[in-house]
């Protein structure tokens, strides 16, 4: 039997993803501040079938030696930007079933807050929320924002990330019971004082005391996705999430960190098929493949080395626009955005500026490149979804607006449904889409936690 191929879209709302691309015609410079486009595009996904619609975000931008370079706000590099966790009960509303993931930092947030937001996107959307967990993005710039003075290095973001992920496990799981709304009007009792607890916790990087305002809604922990493919990332996403989010370029890496994370997870107790691993994918798909090589060119000879390089030094903190080219990257090692650095040094040690940016131009931080008539387009799908183990795809846009999902839609949809790879889901919650049940996995360290944590942080 083929596998099931869950299917989501990647997206941020600002006028370009990524690179440059909203002064093309086909982009959304125009649109993307504007909520009916945004509405548009999940009810044409929702009618597709897709199963869900990811926002990734940040507070921040890019910058270099703290000052926002002026190409940022000329050309608009991932700026500016709206928050678009506020848009999802609106694209709700007008959907019946695709999910939305959303982006939220775990740094410059506080987890009841986080918490809060997440079980009313839980109830307004019927449960269809998922939340995208990041330790940071753009971080310098994000701190200066914010005023924060403690800077945390790589690790200690995870630590830092440990502690406020349990304390919403606690406040979603278990701060109410699950028969303790009880909306009793006859005996005047909303809830059962009895079964509800107060959350107790003093860790290390976070304190909260109290009961969660929210009663349990339809997954009471949205779905935990996790993005981080550095080492720290991994055992991270190990650990917590149920959908990791990755970049795969080949088959064999993709197939190497989908097999990592499994075996991790499995470590932790969890079974590995509990943890869902979606790639990112650019597909640019015509009636035939001249057609699509030559629509791809036109959408690479958008993308300037000048913005690449401003973008990529936003992302890792290396500056590249005054380095010499033949410059190896791993000479260059930062901190910040090692999961990108590792992505070019592991693959090759001795790789240099001139062909990362050569690279970073038209893939920038984007996933496997897809270019053919639909029959071939549907075929390396196949091919990629069986060689690596993966379980979703994620579509990323080209020039920016809708056209490359409406392709994919028209022409890529109709082949994967007619070989079974687009069967219907198992349930309505965005959890069960992914093919677990409405709650999290019994096997989920969530359920080892308890609304008290031990006085130095208990980590189940």
């Amino acid at each position: 039997m083929a596998k099931r191929i869950a299917l989501g879209v990647f997206e941020m709302m600002n006028p370009s993803n990524g690179m440059p691309t909203w002064t093309d015609p086909r982009g959304r410079g125009d649109d993307w501040d504007r909520l009916e486009y945004w509405v548009d595009l999940a009810k044409m996904l929702d009618a597709a079938g897709f199963d869900f619609l990811f926002f990734a975000d940040t507070y921040g931008y890019a910058t270099l030696q703290g000052v926002m370079p002026e190409e940022v706000a000329a050309h608009g590099i991932q700026f500016p930007a709206l928050d678009p966790m506020l848009a999802i009960p609106a694209l709700a509303r007008e959907t019946a079933s695709l999910g939305f993931v959303v982006t939220s930092p775990t740094t410059v947030e506080r987890p009841y807050a986080t918490a809060r937001r997440f079980a009313s996107l839980d109830r307004f959307t019927d449960g269809r929320i998922g939340w995208n967990v990041v330790t940071g993005s753009s971080q310098a710039t994000t701190d200066e924002l914010f005023g924060v003075t403690a800077k945390l290095n790589h690790d200690e973001r995870y630590d830092a990330a440990d502690d406020f992920l349990d304390t919403c496990l606690r406040f979603w799981e278990h701060s109410w019971d699950d028969d303790a709304e009880v909306r009793d009007r006859s005996r005047g009792v909303y809830a059962d004082p009895a079964k509800l607890h107060r959350v107790e916790v003093d860790a290390p990087h976070q304190r909260a005391h109290g009961v969660f305002a929210v009663p349990p809604t339809p997954q009471r922990t949205p779905v935990l996705f996790q993005a981080g493919t550095s080492d720290r990332g991994r055992a991270y996403a190990a650990r917590n999430a149920e959908a990791v989010f990755i970049q795969g370029q080949s088959i064999v890496s993709a197939a190497a960190h989908v097999a990592d994370i499994r075996a991790q997870a499995e470590s932790h107790g969890r079974a590995g098929s509990e943890v869902k691993v979606v790639t990112g994918m650019t597909v640019t798909v015509a009636p035939t493949e001249a057609e699509a090589r030559a629509l791809r060119a036109e959408y690479e000879a958008l993308l300037g080395l000048d913005d690449a390089a401003v973008m990529f030094a936003g992302i890792t903190g290396i500056d590249l626009t005054g380095v010499d080219p033949d410059t190896r990257l791993t000479d260059l090692r930062t901190d910040l955005g090692q999961t990108l650095v590792d992505r070019y040094a592991k693959k090759d040690p001795d790789v240099r500026v001139r062909a990362v940016l050569d690279q970073f131009r038209t893939k920038a931080i984007r996933g496997f490149q897809v270019t053919g008539s639909p029959e071939q387009v549907a075929d390396e799908i196949e091919e990629i979804v069986d060689g690596s183990g993966i379980d979703g795809l994620m579509l990323e846009p080209t020039f920016g607006g809708p056209a490359a999902y409406r392709a994919f839609i028209d022409l890529v949809v109709p082949i994967l449904a007619e070989r079974g790879r687009l069967t219907a889901p198992a349930g309505p919650t965005l959890r069960e889409r992914f093919g677990g049940g409405a709650r999290l996995s019994p096997t989920h360290r969530a359920h080892r936690l308890s609304a008290s944590a031990a006085p130095n942080g208990e980590s189940a």
